[in-house]
């Protein structure tokens, strides 16, 4: 596949942002590259009840990105981004099926790079992705037999989700009868400003709002449900979540971490990227610190000399 580089933008169109010039050398250098580097933090686990299905929405053409084949591929601490979200999801004991939404044109190329290599235990199906997100998730929807209960939505374009937090928020909704799904969002930090012809026109209470991310979790009825009334309306929503909403449904939050970005432009590839490494570096110095814990196991002795026996390697020598 020909290389794609960024040469300006609709103002100046020779000039290139420094990002995105310092994002173009990390990704050609290399750094990180290949499925054997990667590393594993959630080992993959599937339960003979599980009772969700995931979508994991991959269709996006990654313009804002600014790099040919999107971002859904490109490497990340060693492997694809799109490979992050499924290993966490691969990871879910409660999640039986992962419905992967994606170009058809790209369904080869998915498997071959974001899924095969990586040796996940959950079954992996292929729906086509629409002209929005709405129809892509819709695709996906369709895709998932009546016998799941629940239904877990996330991007592929956020690697850093956890498994921990995916099955935090399957159980919110399991765990309360009258909620209809439940979503992962933090608390707005920001003061927002609601802006018309260029005009401020007001300034909302900063203390109700919330950033909406993924993943997002509801009950598989009244989720069909809600695609088919906004397909009637003709009603395009900007999240999953607002589909159920409009229909009096009850959507609770769960709160999360503003860590968990989604990977959109240049700017946010070494973000991630750092953050990822991070995780993994974090997780494997815990390993080391519990073992270096461990009281040294005992050996048994060499019956001539009362010292530990020698190893065999030790013996050849």
């Amino acid at each position: 596949m020909a290389e794609h580089k960024a040469t300006g933008n609709a103002t100046d169109p020779v000039w290139v942002p420094p990002v995105l010039s310092s994002f173009n050398s990390m990704v050609e250098s290399g750094a990180g590259e290949g499925a054997s580097s990667a590393p594993v933090i959630h080992p993959g686990v599937v339960d003979k009840k599980a009772k969700t299905a995931a979508i994991l929405l991959a269709g996006g053409s990654g313009e804002r990105f600014r790099r040919q084949g999107g971002k859904q591929l490109v490497d990340i601490a060693g492997r694809p981004t799109l490979s992050w979200s499924l290993q966490a999801l691969d990871a879910c004991p409660d999640v039986g099926l992962i419905v992967l939404v994606g170009p058809e044109d790209r369904r080869e190329e998915y498997f071959e790079k974001a899924v095969e290599p990586f040796g996940f235990v959950t079954p992996i199906v292929f729906a086509e992705a629409g002209t929005s997100r709405q129809e892509s998730a819709f695709s996906g929807l369709s895709a998932v037999p009546d016998s799941y209960e629940f239904v877990v939505l996330h991007d592929g374009a956020r690697p850093l989700i956890s498994a921990e937090e995916i099955l935090h928020t399957i159980n919110t909704v399991k765990g309360d009868l009258l909620a209809d799904g439940a979503i992962v969002a933090y608390r707005s930090i920001d003061t927002l400003k609601v802006v018309e012809d260029g005009m401020v026109v007001g300034t909302p209470d900063r203390s109700v709002l919330w950033n909406a991310q993924t993943p997002q979790v509801f009950r598989t009825g009244i989720y069909r449900r809600a695609h088919a009334a906004a397909l009637a309306d003709g009603f395009v929503g900007t999240d999953d979540s607002s589909l159920i909403e409009r229909l009096g449904g009850r959507v609770v939050v769960v709160e999360g971490s503003r860590s968990n970005i989604k990977l959109t432009v240049p700017e946010d590839y070494r973000t991630v990227t750092n953050a990822l490494l991070d995780l993994f570096n974090g997780k494997m110095q815990r390993v080391e610190d519990g073992a270096a814990a461990k009281p040294a196991a005992s050996q048994p002795a060499d019956a001539a000399t009362d010292q530990p026996a020698a190893d065999a390697d030790s013996k050849a020598e």
